[in-house]
């Protein structure tokens, strides 16, 4: 999951292809359907991502009561609005009537706390539960932003590569060359510096001993002369999330691909090319694309079928987006990495979120 910031932002007013009586406001590359009249091009309002949680109050006042996703209908998800796709909420609450947000979007500032909004937490299943320790030395994988937010990451041109992005889970190991010591986590479980006890009912422990990770982690650490070796790499199949590749996660063997590793050699944290390290040593995320970055062939990159299971079984979720030449973007603050969710993904029916 990306980081959930509500912030004001400038916006670009398009005309509704199917509805007189609505408008489609864009907030960097995303689109949220609005009333017709109420913006227009070059206003400032307030925009609340997906995944953002309301509180009731602030449901009740921008009359969206009923209308949102989850059991208590207060999360904000994207949905199709007489055809057309809705990606997060514009608006101006009433608790920023005296809030200049021409310059409070200059400012980058979130309202988040203000606003009582949080961050969506999807439930963890038993399977992917388990005891946990303190890992000081656990490497830990990073929150992907949407390009659509921040559709500027990347420079026009510049040599990217599109891999597909797989719904499952994420699986973090990290190898310790010093001691040989693995630490095994998830997404969630690794933000808070965790790691879960070796248990072989654990799913993540069951698909790292199933693929000999620890093994492959020691060579590439032997190899890159590093401290420590992270791979991570999505979890899936029946069992894990609704789309499953074609693959049961109750056997023996559940469906891995990597996707993303890391090293800390002389101190330093490297991001390293899975394609090329780990390339005939575990399963990979499918190539989808290289070249010249455009945002239109990222976007349409997101679409369609998945590729993993080679016999298109579903809708593909979406595609990670990274610079060739790894490096720093100035825009995320962070690695230059992004994602695009697909469509269809967005609005499929009966749909998992767990993390």
């Amino acid at each position: 999951m990306s980081t959930l910031r509500v912030t004001a932002e400038r916006l670009v007013v398009l005309e509704h292809p199917n509805a007189d009586a609505l408008e489609l406001a864009q907030v960097g590359l995303y689109r949220a359907v609005v009333a017709k009249g109420v913006y227009r091009t070059g206003d400032y309002a307030v925009y609340v991502p997906e995944q953002a949680v309301l509180p009731d109050e602030l449901i009740e006042e921008l009359g969206l009561t009923g209308k949102l996703a989850g059991s208590k209908a207060n999360r904000v998800k994207a949905v199709r609005l007489r055809g057309e796709l809705s990606q997060g909420v514009v608006c101006r609450p009433t608790a920023l009537a005296d809030t200049d947000l021409a310059a409070a979007a200059e400012r980058g500032e979130d309202f988040a706390e203000l606003l009582g909004i949080v961050k969506w937490q999807p439930p963890v299943p038993t399977s992917m539960s388990g005891d946990v320790v303190s890992a000081p030395d656990l490497l830990p994988w990073v929150d992907i932003e949407n390009l659509k937010r921040y559709p500027d990451v990347f420079e026009p041109g510049e040599p990217v590569v599109l891999t597909e992005k797989l719904h499952g889970t994420c699986c973090l190991v990290t190898y310790v060359a010093a001691t040989g010591e693995v630490q095994v986590s998830s997404k969630g479980i690794g933000a808070q510096g965790l790691a879960l006890v070796e248990d072989g009912r654990n799913l993540y422990w069951r698909v790292v001993r199933a693929y000999d990770i620890p093994a492959v982690a020691a060579r590439l650490a032997e190899r890159l002369g590093a401290e420590r070796v992270g791979i991570f790499g999505e979890v899936f199949g029946e069992g894990v999330q609704d789309l499953t590749y074609g693959v049961s996660a109750r056997t023996e063997r559940p469906g891995y691909a990597a996707f993303d590793m890391s090293a800390m050699v002389g101190g330093r944290l490297n991001w390293l090319a899975a394609t090329e390290l780990l390339d005939g040593e575990l399963p990979l995320v499918p190539e989808l694309w290289r070249g010249p970055f455009d945002a239109e062939t990222v976007l349409a990159h997101a679409q369609g079928r998945e590729t993993h299971s080679g016999r298109e079984l579903h809708v593909r979720e979406g595609v990670v987006v990274r610079a060739a030449t790894e490096r720093w973007s100035p825009v995320t603050g962070g690695r230059a990495i992004a994602k695009v969710v697909g469509d269809a993904y967005l609005t499929r029916k009966g749909g998992t979120e767990y993390e």
